[in-house]
């Protein structure tokens, strides 16, 4: 499985981007799709996850609300929308796909990764 990320910019705080994941490749063995992201000097951080039944789950009340994650399993693509930018979203997110799990905020339970697209929320 190979994910592509795109959509990263610079975007003034309070606006919004929407982060787009293709993924190609043995796709049917895909249980989960996921969003970590992580700024400088930190660890990466789980952000959203999707599975195929549709499931959704978000990290904590840091992103519920303004993050959204969705996908189109006719183009095996998953989006995460975000709004109401904050300084403090700013990170290198990267999309991510387990074929182990069908959710986990655990980053080794993910076993395919994007290259990473960089998100800069400027004040």
């Amino acid at each position: 499985v190979q994910l592509q990320a795109s959509g990263g910019g610079l975007v003034q705080a309070g606006g919004s981007l929407r982060l787009s994941c293709a993924a190609s490749g043995r796709t049917f063995s895909i249980y989960a799709m996921g969003w970590f992201r992580q700024a400088p000097g930190k660890e990466r951080e789980f952000v959203a996850a999707i599975n195929w039944s549709g499931d959704t789950y978000y990290a904590d009340s840091s992103v519920k609300g303004r993050f959204t994650i969705s996908r189109d399993n006719a183009k095996n693509t998953m989006y995460l929308q975000m709004s109401s930018l904050k300084p403090e979203d700013t990170a290198v997110y990267y999309c991510a796909a387990s074929r182990v799990v069908y959710y986990s905020q655990v980053v080794g339970a993910w076993d395919c990764w994007g290259q990473g697209t960089l998100v800069t929320v400027s004040s």
